[in-house]
């Protein structure tokens, strides 16, 4: 009896299984193999927000730092953690592959934990003695151990840029982009992706942030690294299943694209004379323009490169696509400067309000950072399920709005998450003026911490708009050679963000330190945090400008381009 065509089991193109044989569509990739990806990714953020996440409060406390010095460490860390995907990005695409560089990279991520537990184990000590110091600089722990505390730390950041680029990336080529019904469950996928990496940030934030703040830090640093250590079992455990990319016999990405700026550079001079047609029909076309300058790069060699491969219109179009991207990158930093801000002074704010749920119970400040995972866990169904269809019915457009629309979408509601910050903090600082605790910096003002819930939700919704948006729009933006790499840009946003949040609060306190009370002095009630979020209020909308005015000039990469 014959096979029909949907009885056949279809390989797909450009994968093959675990034993490098073709990848059958039946037997490999889909929900089954990305459902074990993002379990991984699931405990590997667990792990990260249950170091980061209070990382502040550690500093300040137990490493005895102020809290300018404290803020600026953090974002300096969290910055580093999120730039290093850019080179975990390169190695993943260039020599390992996506698999490899992640097994490796969990080992490097597990290593760092267990010397960060280790470290933290030795500080532990000094813990009481800090907490009962007025002054938290006095009881700093021998330099020793902030070394070690601090080489543990990037170590981590090392680990986690070789995981982070690629676990999504990979994640994402279990879905064939060619296949209509495949397509759209990876369109799916980013949403669901986000939407379960939160769930476990939250687990995170409400059982290790507890254990750290009431049992103790060393437990609260040990269970990271045990849960990142099943993420790596787990990982393995689905290495049958998984499809995994081949690479042609192509060149390097970063070649092909060097060579095209490299050899526009050469012939900028040169006339389009006796230009093959594939490469003549392209100067007419109108696509061509932008960027034009590269599309000297098609002309013959001269009689210094003579004897080299020539570039093809698909090479320059690479290296096109990548400077677009630039505009659209420079243009989010002011949304991810607002992003920093959940895991230091919002966390610091909460720190000074009433935090009691119930008689002998207070939620730890770092744990009301759940409400931006509840927000995005019960908002991404609304948009997959609710918002989507709506738009597609009214634009024609299967995703609903563009990627570019939605990342616009979130920072106009992360201007509005900073201004409402700006109104709680200046409501905080007239109560704590009422009742006569301005020069009191360790009285719990008579203001429930849920005042602070608001900016948390709206920065959730905020993300669930742009950070997915980003992920998506960088992964399908590059070339298909560079989808790691992609996915790491999207991270040098958040991660240059920290940098810049670092500078502004390091700026802005050595600048209002001369003339009176820091905007970030350790005592919150003589702060200005609320004009520091006004600020942060004022960058991101002249930001969303700068973005609009990119945006809206974009041209999109073509389907055939991949």
């Amino acid at each position: 009896m014959a096979t029909t065509p949907l009885m056949e089991d279809v390989t797909v193109d450009g994968s093959v299984d675990y034993k490098s044989r073709p990848a059958h569509r039946s037997s490999s990739g889909g929900w089954r193999s990305a459902s074990f990806i993002i379990a991984v990714e699931v405990a590997e953020r667990f792990a990260y927000y249950g170091i980061s996440s209070n990382l502040i409060s550690y500093l300040t406390s137990s490493l005895g730092q102020s809290t300018a010095s404290a803020a600026e460490s953090v974002n300096t860390w969290s910055g580093t953690a999120t730039l290093l995907p850019l080179l975990g990005g390169f190695v993943a695409d260039s020599f390992l592959g996506r698999y490899r560089t992640i097994f490796f990279a969990s080992l490097i991520y597990i290593l760092g934990l267990g010397l960060l537990t280790l470290s933290v184990a030795l500080t532990s000590t000094d813990v009481s003695e800090c907490e009962s110091t007025k002054n938290g600089t006095s009881c700093s722990p021998p330099l020793f151990q902030v070394i070690l505390f601090f080489f543990s730390l990037y170590l981590v950041a090392v680990g986690q840029g070789g995981h982070k680029p690629c676990v999504q990336a990979f994640g994402a080529d279990q879905f064939n982009a060619l296949d209509p019904k495949e397509s759209g469950a990876k369109r799916s996928f980013f949403n669901w992706w986000y939407f379960s990496f939160s769930a476990g940030i939250n687990l995170s934030l409400i059982v290790v942030v507890y254990i750290q703040e009431n049992l103790n830090w060393v437990l609260g640093f040990g269970i990271p690294c045990i849960v990142m250590l099943a993420a790596l079992l787990v990982f393995l455990l689905g290495s049958r299943t998984y499809r995994y990319s081949i690479k042609g016999n192509e060149q390097n990405p970063f070649i092909r694209i060097g060579r095209v700026i490299v050899r526009a550079a050469r012939n900028w001079r040169s006339a389009p004379l006796g230009l093959a047609a594939e490469e003549e029909t392209y100067m007419c076309d109108q696509s061509s323009e932008q960027f034009k300058f590269l599309n000297k790069a098609l002309l013959a060699p001269d009689s210094i490169m003579e004897g080299q491969e020539k570039c093809r219109v698909s090479d320059v179009n690479e290296t096109k696509a990548l400077l677009r991207l630039i505009p659209i990158w420079a243009t989010s930093l002011a949304y991810a400067i607002v992003f920093s801000q959940t895991t230091t002074f919002f966390t610091k704010q909460g720190v000074t309000m009433d935090r009691t749920i119930f008689t002998g119970f207070k939620i730890p400040a770092a744990s009301l950072q759940t409400f931006i995972g509840f927000a995005i866990i019960l908002f991404i169904p609304i948009y997959d399920r609710i918002f989507v269809p709506l738009a597609r019915s009214l634009t024609g457009n299967p995703s609903g709005i563009t990627m570019l629309q939605r990342i616009g979408t979130g920072m106009i509601v992360s201007a509005l998450s900073m201004a409402i910050a700006a109104l709680v903090e200046k409501k905080r600082l007239k109560v704590a003026e009422e009742y006569g605790m301005v020069d009191e910096p360790n009285a719990t003002i008579p203001m429930s911490i849920w005042w602070l819930v608001p900016q948390y939700v709206l920065c959730g919704v905020a993300d669930v708009f742009t950070i997915v948006g980003l992920q998506e729009f960088f992964y399908d933006q590059v070339p298909e050679g560079l989808r790691s790499v992609g996915l790491s840009l999207y991270l040098s946003v958040i991660g240059v963000g920290n940098f810049l949040s670092s500078f502004l609060v390091s700026v802005i306190d050595k600048a209002t330190g001369k003339y009176g009370h820091s905007w970030f002095a350790n005592n919150l009630n003589r702060a200005h945090l609320d004009l520091f979020y006004w600020l942060l209020a004022g960058l991101t909308v002249v930001g969303f400008l700068a973005y609009l005015h990119f945006a809206r000039s974009y041209i999109y990469k073509r389907a055939n381009e991949s």
